[in-house]
């Protein structure tokens, strides 16, 4: 995919798009609410920020210097993501994207009235886990401070998880592919997992287990409790078995990755064609594991974003 167009106006440090106050848009424009949740792109993002996204409500109007306090979408990205980031900013026609520092990570934020309406049209209904409240919050925000709107607070999602582009999304915030392997003089073995892993409870205390249950259950795996003795305890899910990276391989092919994980999962799938075939034993195969390997996740230098020409469209 050429990106030049995409990248033209990139500084490193900050990108903006389309922010007013969310007075000055209260004043001068036409206030509308259009329900957008059936779109793909909509559950895909709605993973996304389902992940280590934020949605930010103040609780008092004014800050202790006066200043008016605002409600915030903010969308994580990694660093290598950048391109993602910029397309889906491109199609949200709305938020800033900076670079957050100390960490390799790209923020977008969302805090104008028009941002705000557009990504609680397209997150609402389609949310999965208990971030759903900070989601109401923001709801009730909006609907107290804009008399001629009310938008209705939609229930958790509990369609089937192949039924919509959600976990897509939340694999690109939150999943790992890997390859192990393992030699001796007369066998080697492979391993492909996904991994994924949340926090056991956020900030409310609320729990992700029952989510992370029918994530797991739909992957043939289960969850596993991790950093049981750090102050934040976190529950893991990993594909354990072949049947269950199928069932991956088949969503994929319907609902697919977007970012940098597209390729680690291009690779993992090689890989495990390798296994599924029986071919991984043989001395060339074996090469060929080990050289795709050591290209994965975080050794991976080189990128193509051809796969961004088929990203989702909001305005279809």
């Amino acid at each position: 995919m050429n990106l030049i167009g995409i990248l033209r106006d990139y500084t490193p440090e900050f990108i903006c798009c389309n922010i007013l106050p969310l007075s000055q848009v209260k004043t001068n424009k036409t206030i509308e609410y259009k329900d957008l949740s059936d779109l793909n792109f909509s559950s895909y993002l709605t993973g996304i920020i389902e992940g280590e996204s934020t949605i930010i409500v103040p609780k008092t109007e004014r800050s202790v210097k006066d200043k008016i306090n605002f409600p915030s979408i903010q969308i994580v990205f990694h660093l290598k993501d950048l391109p993602l980031a910029l397309m889906i900013q491109k199609e949200l026609k709305n938020g800033s994207l900076s670079r957050k520092k100390g960490v390799n990570a790209y923020i977008l934020t969302i805090n104008n009235y028009e941002g705000l309406l557009l990504l609680t049209s397209i997150i609402n209904g389609n949310m999965r886990t208990p971030k759903i409240y900070a989601l109401y919050n923001l709801i009730d925000w909006l609907n107290s401070n804009f008399e001629e709107i009310f938008i209705s607070k939609k229930p958790l999602n509990n369609n089937p998880l192949d039924s919509n582009a959600w976990l897509a999304g939340f694999i690109e915030a939150e999943g790992i592919f890997s390859v192990r392997t393992t030699s001796t003089s007369t066998k080697f073995k492979v391993e492909c997992k996904l991994e994924l892993s949340k926090i056991q409870k956020d900030h409310k205390g609320r729990n992700n287990l029952e989510f992370l249950e029918i994530l797991a259950n739909f992957l043939l795996s289960s969850v596993k409790s991790i950093k049981v003795d750090k102050p934040k305890p976190h529950y893991r899910i990993r594909t354990t078995n072949l049947k269950g990276n199928l069932i991956l391989i088949n969503y994929l092919d319907t609902f697919p990755l977007f970012g940098s994980k597209y390729l680690d999962y291009k690779d993992w799938a090689k890989v495990l064609d390798l296994f599924k075939s029986d071919q991984f034993k043989y001395k060339p195969n074996i090469e060929k594991i080990h050289l795709i390997k050591s290209y994965m996740n975080d050794n991976r230098t080189v990128f193509t974003w051809d796969h961004l020409n088929q990203f989702y469209n909001l305005d279809n």
